[in-house]
């Protein structure tokens, strides 16, 4: 079991926390185009071996058929993801302790261990900082973790109105028009973070289904 960090937005973090988001899509990185017809789970890639021939290289878990395959980057069922957030290292929402791990996604603070101190001091100096974005998260500041379910890929035009709402749409579709059914809904979430561009190409997503677990 492996674990692998994930980034998410603000909106998304408390989808999560809410329970109603236990899926993600990710873009397939290098579109195979659309007459892939992949299969997930264990394959060996085709690599050059030191005489010039073609062989079967590691084996890998990702998405494949005859021709092409793609890694899943995200790791494979019973893997951890942990989750980067926005966030902020400040001494003021836990004056009990000497600073504290604040969330921007729900105002949520966490105690900062005297063990833990040495780690803050060697990324910020003065304690005190803005809202660093989810990237710059260290794996011991997270507060969610997420157990792998299970790992597919399709087509992003493809997607149910079941696995939709396991987008946690009921959670983000208020900073969209509530007038639109949960299609256009989806449309317009995936625009605001990939771009209308991007939607219109149907690109090919992994699909990886989650449940939350304690850190």
């Amino acid at each position: 079991m492996k674990e692998r960090p994930i980034l998410f937005s603000a909106p998304m973090v408390r989808a999560i926390l809410d329970g109603s988001k236990t899926q993600t899509r990710r873009i397939v990185k290098n579109d195979p185009g659309p007459y892939w017809n992949p299969v997930v789970g264990l394959y060996n890639p085709i690599v050059i071996d030191n005489g010039g021939y073609e062989a079967p290289g590691p084996e890998i878990f990702g998405a494949s058929d005859e021709i092409q395959g793609r890694k899943c980057p995200y790791g494979k069922p019973s893997d951890r993801l942990w989750v980067r957030e926005n966030f902020a290292f400040t001494d003021t929402h836990c004056p009990e302790f000497e600073g504290s791990v604040d969330y921007q996604a729900d105002g949520e603070c966490y105690a900062v261990q005297s063990q833990e101190l040495f780690k803050v001091a060697s990324l910020l100096d003065p304690w005190k900082g803005p809202w660093k974005p989810s990237i710059h998260m260290p794996r011991w500041a997270s507060r969610i973790l997420l157990a792998i379910v299970s790992v597919r890929v399709e087509q992003l035009h493809d997607i149910s109105t079941e696995d939709i709402c396991a987008e946690g749409l009921s959670t983000t579709m208020r900073e969209f028009d509530a007038e639109c059914d949960l299609h256009e809904q989806w449309r317009q979430l995936w625009e605001s973070i990939n771009g209308a561009e991007n939607y219109d190409s149907n690109p090919w997503v992994w699909v990886i289904e989650f449940k939350r677990v304690l850190p």
